[in-house]
């Protein structure tokens, strides 16, 4: 999960409520957040939340903060969350463009182990030395993967109280080699730029996309107007977004049709590209295990449509859907309600995505996908 306030939304249902694809393993911590996963730890408490009935939406319920996570509890939602409505506003809107943090975003395996997925590249985390791949052992005196992972953003960003420029949050970090090392980060503004762009003298053009906020899939239609020798969307790292933007992103390299379906309380609806999109230009995606959610969303729908080859190592697998609804004091709660799958029918949940061509240890991925865009007919 990333620091970066975003959300996995795809476009309202009914009632005037949204659905969200929260994507829990890849936060920019210290961006201004948008993926989240397990719900954050608060006190815990014997008050019971007033009766629900099964798949209701709790939506203007008077909902206490320790009432609301013990209906996430009670219904072993692994991927609910409860967010004051100060959180939400910073998770959905950011903050103008930049947020309070480290730089860093943090991913948790299958195997329970937390470590750094990204690094913003000027940043305190760059600065103090810290590398993807790192494991993050502890945040303060607490065992990180003991840790929910949205909790361990919290803390990153900055608890009630200490969220301010210039204070201090304590790592233990071990890097690859094993050397386990402790860091004191100070907390800065940083710039949430989502979408990074590079262009080469033949016309080759790499997209990285960190994650869907608003107005990504503009940027990305934008970088790729031109680039007729071939288009590489780096997805690595992308902990996921807000859905309506990963559709509009597939929109750029479809002509119409299915991108995605998601099942929500026994309904199913579909999301579909708008027409007129390049569907000649030829397109590698490059995914890891940081690409979750609205990010894997996008690259099974250009994956199942033929439109693009995907290279690099297999998705994380975050397919369920959320649905975030307002409490009567302005707080959310997010309940799992269904699940979405890829034009074909795959749901990628628990199994991530498989690359058309998968990348070896010793492979320079951006290298790989640029010889897979030669074997397409891209002059490199």
């Amino acid at each position: 999960m990333s620091e970066t306030p975003r959300r996995d939304r795809s476009p309202a249902p009914r009632h005037g409520t949204t659905l969200s694809l929260v994507f829990g393993a890849v936060l920019l911590a210290g961006a201004a957040t948008g993926a989240w996963g397990d719900p954050p730890t608060r006190p815990a408490s014997v008050d019971a939340a007033p009766a629900l009935v099964a798949g209701q939406d709790p939506a203007g319920a008077a909902l206490s903060p320790q009432q609301a996570e013990g209906l996430i509890g009670a219904n072993g939602d692994r991927w609910g969350a409860y967010y004051s409505a100060q959180e939400y506003a910073e998770f959905t809107q950011g903050l103008g463009g930049r947020y309070l943090g480290v730089g860093l975003s943090v991913g948790r395996g299958q195997d329970g182990v937390t470590a750094v997925s990204q690094v913003q590249s000027d940043g305190p985390a760059a600065a103090a030395g810290i590398a993807a791949g790192d494991r993050l052992l502890k945040v303060g005196e607490d065992d990180a993967d003991h840790l929910p992972v949205t909790e361990v953003v919290a803390r990153l960003r900055g608890l009630e109280g200490d969220r301010q420029v210039g204070s201090t949050v304590t790592l233990a970090v071990q890097r690859r080699d094993g050397q386990v090392r402790e860091v004191a980060l100070r907390r800065a503004l940083l710039d949430s730029q989502q979408v990074a762009v590079e262009r080469t003298a033949d016309g080759v053009v790499r997209i990285a996309v960190r994650a869907f906020t608003s107005g990504v899939a503009d940027q990305v239609r934008a970088a790729a107007r031109g680039a007729h020798a071939g288009v590489v969307l780096d997805l690595r790292g992308n902990s996921g977004g807000l859905v309506e933007e990963a559709v509009a992103a597939a929109s750029v390299f479809l002509d119409g049709g299915p991108v995605a379906s998601y099942q929500a309380r026994g309904e199913r609806r579909e999301l579909t590209a708008a027409r007129g999109g390049d569907t000649r230009t030829p397109l590698v995606v490059l995914v890891d295990g940081g690409t979750m959610s609205a990010a894997e969303l996008l690259a099974g729908a250009l994956q199942d449509r033929c439109r693009a080859v995907v290279v690099g190592g297999r998705t994380f697998g975050k397919g369920t859907v959320q649905q975030p609804s307002r409490l009567a004091d302005g707080s959310v709660l997010e309940l799992t309600v269904g699940h979405y799958y890829t034009p074909s029918g795959r749901s990628p949940d628990g199994t991530g995505l498989t690359p058309d061509v998968p990348a070896a240890d010793t492979d320079d991925p951006p290298a790989l996908a640029r010889r897979v865009l030669a074997g397409l007919g891209t002059r490199v």
